[in-house]
């Protein structure tokens, strides 16, 4: 019989989504195109489970991560070329398809309240590397391949690529990448710190899951408050900042789970959070 948290689980049309000691995992399952996010319904599903995310208060992290040989290659370029789908339309409803497809993906992602993890088991091309750019820690399998391949195919990034991925590794090297096209090998990426680890391909999720398991074992409230926290600091003013702050921590301050983990440490025990 399914649980409670099985059964709240959405279905999603193309990738699958499953959740296990308050860890989310997103699984992209459309090799047939390399998990392509324009011409399938990956887009609708991402943005599904970040909102199914935000209002689960059983969900600590969410892992995202491609079943096959590709976590993603962005775009489908054959629609690009028969001018169809996103790609076809006036240049009013190109702009209008993006604004309410693509976009919505770092929309969603900016607020997303809990830490997303990317396991990049492959290509992240295009849209797809953009994608990676947008969540809080990115590992990768030896096997992927990033780039910033817009100019390629004579298009500038329409996601939100050029936003994230100057203030990820600096704006040179991101320009150098965008203005060439240049695809790299997951340890070039590691070097210029795209990725936190790379590591064998199958030891790829293993690690995701231990790191979104250390993470998911904190104290769930101020999990929450310390992700806003970390994301308010990349547009607040100092002042501002401190403010906010003083108030998140008070707010911390009177959760009972903060008192468990002061118990647990002063007892030099292991804590057992209730989310309160």
């Amino acid at each position: 019989m399914a649980t409670d948290k099985q059964m709240s689980v959405p279905k999603l049309t193309d990738c699958s989504l499953t959740l296990d000691k308050r860890i989310a995992l997103l699984t992209f399952q459309r090799d047939d195109v390399r998990n392509a996010l324009t011409g399938t319904a990956l887009i609708e599903d991402i943005v599904q489970t970040v909102n199914w995310v935000n209002g689960n208060d059983d969900v600590s992290v969410l892992v995202i991560t491609g079943a096959g040989s590709a976590f993603s290659s962005g775009g489908n370029v054959k629609e690009m070329k028969d001018q169809s789908g996103t790609f076809g339309g006036s240049p009013a409803e190109i702009q209008n398809k993006y604004r309410r497809g693509i976009q919505q993906i770092p929309l969603a992602l900016a607020k997303a309240e809990v830490p997303v993890i990317a396991a990049v088991n492959g290509a992240a091309i295009g849209a797809g590397f953009d994608l990676v750019n947008m969540c809080d820690i990115r590992l990768a399998s030896t096997k992927a391949q990033v780039g910033e391949t817009f100019i390629n195919l004579g298009i500038t990034p329409g996601d939100g690529g050029a936003w994230f991925m100057q203030r990820l590794i600096g704006y040179q090297r991101a320009a150098e990448l965008t203005f060439t096209g240049r695809v790299i090998k997951a340890v070039e990426a590691l070097e210029y710190g795209v990725f936190l680890e790379v590591v064998e391909p199958e030891a790829l999720m293993p690690r995701a899951m231990e790191l979104a398991g250390q993470i998911a074992a904190k104290p769930p409230v101020t999990l929450r408050l310390t992700k806003r926290m970390m994301k308010l600091a990349q547009r607040s003013d100092l002042p501002d900042f401190l403010d906010l702050c003083a108030v998140f921590q008070a707010l911390a301050h009177h959760t009972s789970d903060q008192l468990e983990a002061v118990n647990a440490f002063l007892e030099k025990r292991e804590p057992s959070y209730k989310g309160k």
